[in-house]
């Protein structure tokens, strides 16, 4: 799932990035109106989260402008505005939800679960529930360790997109490239899957 999230705020914004990114969905950051413009007309999105307050313009104004553009993209809006007025334009345009900060990011993940059904992912013999957290080989529930389960579903969530390493050092009890290649490896013999190494940047699981 690829979200673009429109927020001035450099903190915040890095810190969903990462939080969301750690939770297999593939994201992008703009930080003024005109950014995110650009982005939503280069590429695709599932979800946008834009807050509504801006130092030039608002999420508002930008929304408005996507649907006379005819971009219907679900959009979650971040604000710290208590004025319902704003709130009410938000859902007019389209908006499925809102959040006010500040907030937990794992209240925004929840919000996010909510509204979208959670697919099964799939590798081959290999089938992955991100709801009930249970993965499977040839059907039958398998158990392959904390840190390689974290290494596995976060590379299976963006199947067919490199996941950079710095990414998957997140998953690891101890940093290091030579603790990632062990993760891997045993991955690779225990679930008799293909994992492509990008030399020096990351790792890919193929579409099939």
């Amino acid at each position: 799932m690829k979200i673009l999230l429109l927020e001035d705020d450099q903190m915040l914004s890095e810190t969903l990035a990462q939080f969301l990114t750690r939770a297999g969905y593939t994201i992008d950051v703009a930080r003024t109106m005109e950014e995110a413009e650009d982005l939503s007309y280069q590429y695709s999105y599932d979800l946008y989260l834009f807050d509504i307050n801006l130092p030039k313009g608002s999420g508002l104004a930008l929304l408005t402008s996507l649907r006379h553009a005819e971009d219907t993209t679900p959009t979650i809006f971040i604000t710290a505005l208590s004025d319902m007025h704003f709130i009410e334009e938000g859902f007019k345009l389209g908006a499925i939800d809102y959040i006010k900060k500040p907030f937990n990011p794992e209240e925004l993940l929840i919000r996010i679960g909510a509204k979208f059904k959670t697919a099964i992912l799939t590798c081959g013999h290999i089938t992955f529930d991100p709801k009930a957290e249970i993965l499977r080989k040839d059907g039958k529930i398998i158990d392959i360790g904390d840190t390689q389960y974290k290494v596995f579903t976060t590379l299976l969530r963006q199947k067919g997109s490199m996941v950079k390493k710095e990414i998957l050092y997140e998953c690891l009890e101890r940093v290091s490239d030579t603790a990632l290649r062990v993760a891997i490896t045993k991955i690779k013999q225990r679930l008799e899957i293909d994992i492509i190494n990008i030399r020096g940047k990351g790792y890919v699981i193929e579409k099939l």
